[in-house]
């Protein structure tokens, strides 16, 4: 699908057209390409020119020159962005920004909130219907205002584990195999907000280069700024992924405590219970001259036995502080 944004009206109106019907007339400021076919992709290639927009498959790839780079006196930029970040484990996709002499172009395959959020962002502010540029800087606002939403949801996630880990309750049972696959889930979230984050930095330093951004002074202002803000989540999310280590770390830790508690239990009772077992016995040799038999003391003296034989190790056990 073709989606076109013009001038015009109290806002840029936003117009859905087929490749058959498209022509890229001086008004149109915004080029939007959602899911396009490979017929829709040349119509809006040849009303540029010629030139030739990437693939879905060159826009997977991770090399930074298939990401970044000037063309045809157009720079394209592409930088994998957050959606369904509702999600426990948010995804993430690749989108194209072409930054040419005319509209903004952009190529995508699904639908990021961020670009739904425009629509109402134009509709306040009608003067962002001034050029390409200025429509992709307050795009990128958008895509930053975004990433901060999923991480602060992100923090407030992994905050209530680590009251979970750390929890101070008495005889609290914790389950530790939920806890630490909770944390592996955080930190696979995390380590997606870091790859959009470190691609949108990537795609804020190259588009300084770009003519059109560099010539205006505004423009150029405002993506320094975008630059500061990606910059500052990406230092925030580092924080967040050092706390889920931490907590992973110390929830190993507890495991092992755990653990050794309760090895430490069956060590103290084995030891606690040989001397007994050891009385136990000897009396359950079947020899017939044993002294304590034929006495009507010697089946009490034999229990008593066993248990100040359990009670003593068992004393002695505490007053070491092993207990």
């Amino acid at each position: 699908m073709i989606r076109v944004y013009r001038r015009g009206g109290a806002a840029c109106e936003a117009v859905d057209t087929h490749a058959e019907a498209f022509a890229l007339d001086p008004d149109i400021l915004w080029v939007d390409l959602v899911a396009p076919s490979r017929e829709e992709e040349a119509a809006v290639e040849a009303a540029l020119g010629g030139l030739p927009l990437p693939t879905r498959e060159e826009m997977a790839e991770l090399e930074a020159s298939s990401r970044v780079y000037r063309e045809g006196g157009a720079t394209f930029l592409t930088a994998d962005l957050i959606h369904n970040g509702d999600a426990e484990i948010p995804a993430i996709d690749p989108v194209t920004f072409v930054l040419t002499t005319g509209p903004l172009v952009t190529i995508r395959y699904f639908d990021p909130r961020p670009f739904a959020m425009m629509d109402g962002i134009l509709d306040r502010d009608p003067q962002l219907c001034a050029n390409g540029h200025t429509l992709f800087l307050h795009l990128m606002e958008a895509v930053i205002d975004r990433a901060s939403d999923v991480l602060s949801r992100a923090v407030t996630h992994v905050e209530g584990i680590a009251e979970h880990v750390f929890s101070t309750r008495e005889q609290k049972t914790v389950g530790f195999e939920r806890l630490i696959t909770k944390l592996g889930r955080a930190r696979m979230a995390n380590a997606r907000i870091e790859q959009s984050l470190a691609g949108l930095t990537r795609v804020f330093a190259f588009a300084g280069l770009d003519d059109r951004i560099e010539a205006d002074h505004e423009a150029a202002e405002h993506l320094r700024s975008l630059t500061r803000d990606a910059r500052s989540l990406t230092d925030h999310n580092h924080a967040v992924a050092a706390s889920i280590d931490f907590q992973l770390n110390a929830a190993l830790g507890l495991i092992n405590i755990q653990q050794s508690s309760i090895i430490k239990i069956f060590s103290v009772a084995a030891v606690a219970f040989m001397p007994p077992t050891l009385i136990a016995s000897i009396y359950g040799m079947n020899f017939e001259h044993m002294p304590e038999l034929p006495q009507i003391w010697g089946y009490p003296a034999a229990l008593t036995a066993m248990v100040v034989a359990a009670l003593l190790p068992l004393a002695f056990f505490k007053k070491k502080g092993w207990l």
